[in-house]
């Protein structure tokens, strides 16, 4: 279901056109619903509420303190594991892992070989397990809510945080994906909004992220949310990446 879903969001991501057309689309088919099975409905359900609920997840600050909506008696990682893994939902049930892993002060060697292994094991792409490594990293810390600290702290934390974010940045997809989180991130906390550019560099710098996927999303791989005030920021940044790589091609051409 993730696998359509993400074809959509790239289609209205590229043709903005499009958006108006699938939501209509999506009206019609809610009108038809009793001719869907279980299963058709709770994949259509998936599809068009799943960022309804994380957007009032995260209004109300929930988004990382789920366990509490479990009864007392029930609040414990192996119960939250369990509920979620049955429900088809194992992507979840890792990133609690994860946070009980980091929380514990768990070296990073143990969490990433642990993370290979479950990738390995329920066939989880890179693709998805930045995400979840990028959100247990982010809910490790408790943000000051001074803007003009806050981005000081993010750079001291996600350094501390950059060989294990590089374990899982291995592929050009894997970037630009973490790309997007931080821009989600930094847009949805508006403590964050001027601490992007320095985040991308470094990350650039540490190299979980490389030129290439950093010059894509510029271009045209980024999504709506402080669109301008990211490009803006970042500007300068690829005005360099895009200079340094003119260079490096001359320096090739003189040296054949």
């Amino acid at each position: 279901m993730q696998a359509f879903a993400q074809v959509f969001n790239k289609l209205i991501r590229r043709y903005k056109y499009l958006e108006k057309g699938f939501e209509d689309e999506v009206k019609k088919l809610l009108l038809f619903l009793k001719g869907f099975s279980e299963s058709e409905r709770n994949k259509l359900a998936m599809l068009t509420d799943i960022n309804a609920v994380a957007a009032s997840l995260r209004k109300v600050s929930m988004d990382n303190r789920l366990m509490e909506l479990f009864p007392a008696n029930k609040q414990s990682v192996e119960h939250f594991t369990k509920y979620f893994t049955e429900a088809g939902l194992k992507e979840l049930s890792e990133y609690k892992e994860l946070q009980e892993q980091m929380s514990c002060g768990d070296p990073f060697k143990d969490i990433i070989l642990y993370v290979k292994e479950e990738m390995k094991k329920n066939n989880i792409p890179e693709t998805v397990v930045i995400g979840i490594v990028w959100s247990s990293v982010m809910s490790t810390v408790e943000w000051n809510k001074k803007e003009e600290l806050v981005a000081e702290q993010a750079i001291k934390h996600l350094k501390q945080y950059s060989p294990l974010l590089a374990a899982f940045t291995t592929q050009g997809q894997s970037e630009l994906t973490l790309l997007l989180k931080i821009q989600e991130n930094c847009y949805d906390n508006i403590h964050f909004m001027k601490a992007f550019q320095k985040i991308v560099v470094l990350f650039y710098k540490a190299e979980v992220l490389s030129e290439e996927p950093i010059l894509k999303w510029y271009k045209d791989a980024h999504v709506a949310k402080g669109k301008s005030v990211f490009l803006k920021q970042m500007k300068k940044f690829v005005e360099w990446l895009k200079n340094a790589e003119e260079e490096s091609e001359s320096e090739a051409e003189e040296g054949d």
